[in-house]
């Protein structure tokens, strides 16, 4: 973040530049040089607006001495359960990636407990080659919804959703009413419930997630928990009073994926019960 000191020199270099530039070429000074000055004006407030919104976000980032505090205590935490012959040096691709991300993300506490499960993972002997590298891009990418939802997968490799379509009643097409709806926001308390499907979307775009078409849970009863969801009810019903339209519920399943598991059982899964 650029600090307000260097901020306002910038401006002033932005300034002078403008007016060298005015006096590089007299015969429009008398025109242009008003318009210099109103500019630098509008830029100097401008800065001052954005340091005074920037300055929360600066107050989040963790310097050296946090980081140390976060490996000393949360991580050494982690693998208090490890016995000292297999705790060895992490992968520096691995560990030092992850150290650097925790300046931007260690006071997201979601996202800081899956660097510390990635790193406490990357120095057990037992479990050091799981820990890809590429698990640190992905945390990187992940919102604190959507490091909640991957924690209903610890114990399962599947979950149903379901599609409401909205259809024409002559069966002549229709599309997605609601796609991907899912309870599983309830059952980790998610900030946003209405972005689910988009969480979805996202885990599924990382590949720890996926969506097959036309694959659905068999089995009795493993829909009517979502079908007689109230949100679904409500959907439904105002479909069907639309003129012509016909509400259909199609059954769909989220798997988790090879990689997705490797990344749960790594990054999701607390180390501190972890005896490999």
């Amino acid at each position: 973040m650029m600090s307000g000191e260097n901020s306002e020199s910038n401006i002033e270099s932005t300034v002078n530049a403008v007016t060298n530039l005015v006096e590089a070429i007299p015969i429009y000074q008398d025109a242009v040089q008003p318009a210099a000055k109103e500019i630098g004006k509008a830029l100097g407030t401008v800065a001052k607006t954005v340091n005074v919104a920037l300055a929360p976000v600066s107050a989040l980032v963790w310097g050296y001495d946090r980081i140390k505090d976060f490996v000393d205590n949360k991580v050494t935490e982690k693998l208090s359960g490890v016995p000292e012959e297999n705790i060895v040096t992490p992968p520096p691709h691995v560990a030092g990636p992850a150290l650097e991300s925790l300046r931007y993300t260690g006071s997201i506490d979601e996202l800081k407990e899956l660097y510390a499960n990635l790193l406490a993972s990357s120095m057990n002997s037992e479990t050091t080659q799981n820990a890809h590298p590429s698990f640190v891009e992905i945390i990187k990418q992940l919102s604190p919804d959507e490091a909640k939802l991957l924690t209903v997968f610890l114990h399962a490799s599947s979950e149903p959703i379901i599609t409401i379509r909205n259809n024409r009643e002559d069966n002549s097409g229709g599309r997605d009413q609601f796609r991907h709806f899912s309870d599983i926001g309830d059952r980790v308390e998610c900030g946003d419930y209405s972005k689910i499907p988009n969480y979805l979307d996202n885990l599924c775009r990382l590949g720890l997630l996926e969506i097959p078409e036309n694959y659905a849970l068999i089995g009795d009863g493993m829909y009517n928990r979502l079908e007689e969801n109230a949100v679904v009810k409500v959907i439904v019903e105002h479909v069907n009073k639309t003129e012509g339209r016909r509400a259909e519920i199609n059954h769909k399943t989220v798997l988790v994926t090879g990689l997705g598991r490797q990344f749960i059982d790594t990054c999701v899964k607390d180390h501190r019960s972890f005896r490999g």
